[in-house]
């Protein structure tokens, strides 16, 4: 259990009501029915929410992970007490995390046209004209092809548009230490001081106030949201300039979009998927058997015949396979045979959703670039 933590001193009003904005705000974005004004209205409230003194270097906790910083990384005491002293509490970031209440079904159609929609498909072929270079060098390097990079970056932050404007480590210490009461309170606060640890490290080993790092209210960076831990592992300095930027490099990025899928199991001209018609009824226990392999492909094709088939000629043979299933609401749910390399895309974002999108954008701005 955490200890009794110090209150936030400030306006409660103001700032409840700030809170409450930016969230009613965000999910508006999120389901893609904001506009101008209410995009305003979440820098606005972000901006206010931020301003939140809570004493971190008080806590108990704090002290704990600071002797722990101290003893495994060489870190000094005053050094950490007189940045802790800096940390603001974000309550937002806190409410951001709780899970969406229970409502409508899930709904892939509506998902992707967030994602798959005009303005990204044309910047995306803006972006891939401007960096075709880089691109080509993360092919051939990685196996990674253009098009899926490019539809990572574009879903994550629309080529760097979207890129969050929160200090990385007001939200990653607010959610180590101050995470909201959920069922996986207790893992989440691990993994977050864990990021937490990585964020000082990369600050430590760049030379840089940790302060400088802006990002999600989840405490992801740069155009392609790495999380710091993911940086210090993944991110490479693919424009040669003696330093990774996810922030202000696209190039880097690039590079280290293409690095992470290769390491997390994207395999060279492998396929990613192919729809699928079921032969058999659905909540059958066949179906649900296959449907509960996880982010694996474990079947060949001649395996699951008897489950589903597709009509797609180019589907090889020789190949492993996972039954992928995207729920449409009231309207019939989708399937899929997904290869390795959509799963390697699940392990950037754990959601078939997003994966799919990342797919599917991909090759929209592809088409869209040999019109």
């Amino acid at each position: 259990m955490i200890s009794p933590i110090t209150p936030v001193t400030s306006k409660p009003g103001t700032l409840q009501n700030c809170i409450y904005s930016l969230i009613i705000a965000t999910a508006l974005i999120m389901t893609g029915e904001a506009n101008a004004a209410t995009k305003k209205q979440v820098k606005k409230a972000a901006a206010a929410a931020t301003a939140s003194e809570s004493h971190f270097e008080q806590w108990k906790e704090v002290s704990g992970f600071i002797a722990s910083m101290i003893s495994k990384h060489g870190f000094t005491e005053t050094e950490l007490k007189a940045t802790f002293k800096q940390v603001k509490h974000i309550e937002s970031a806190r409410q951001l995390m709780r899970p969406a209440p229970p409502g409508k079904p899930k709904n892939w159609k509506a998902y992707r046209a967030r994602f798959v929609e005009p303005y990204r498909i044309e910047a995306g072929a803006a972006f891939w004209d401007k960096y075709p270079d880089a691109l080509t060098k993360a092919e051939q390097e990685y196996g990674v092809p253009p098009e899926i990079i490019v539809g990572l970056i574009g879903v994550e932050t629309i080529f760097g548009k979207q890129t969050g404007g929160f200090r990385v480590m007001d939200v990653l210490t607010t959610l180590a230490f101050d995470y909201p009461d959920t069922p996986t309170r207790d893992a989440r606060m691990q993994f977050f001081r864990g990021e937490l640890e990585n964020m000082l490290l990369m600050a430590k080993e760049s030379s840089l106030d940790p302060f400088v790092f802006k990002g999600s209210y989840a405490g992801a960076i740069g155009w392609p949201q790495f999380m710091p831990g993911s940086i210090r592992k993944y991110a490479v300095d693919f424009d040669g300039d003696g330093k990774i930027n996810l922030t202000d490099s696209p190039v880097d990025a690039i590079g280290s979009v293409a690095h992470y899928l290769a390491v997390h199991g994207w395999k060279r001209n492998l396929p990613i998927a192919f729809p699928a018609t079921l032969v058999v009824p659905e909540k059958s226990e066949q179906l649900n058997t296959a449907l509960g392999k996880g982010l694996l492909a474990s079947y060949q094709l001649q395996d699951l015949k008897a489950i589903a088939t597709t009509a797609s000629s180019e589907a090889p043979t020789n190949i492993s396979y996972g039954l992928v299933d995207l729920q449409n609401g009231n309207d019939a749910t989708e399937y899929w045979f997904a290869t390795d390399n959509f799963f390697a895309i699940t392990l950037y974002n754990r959601s078939y959703f997003y994966a799919m999108s990342v797919f599917d954008l991909g090759r929209m701005i592809a088409a869209a670039r040999h019109k």
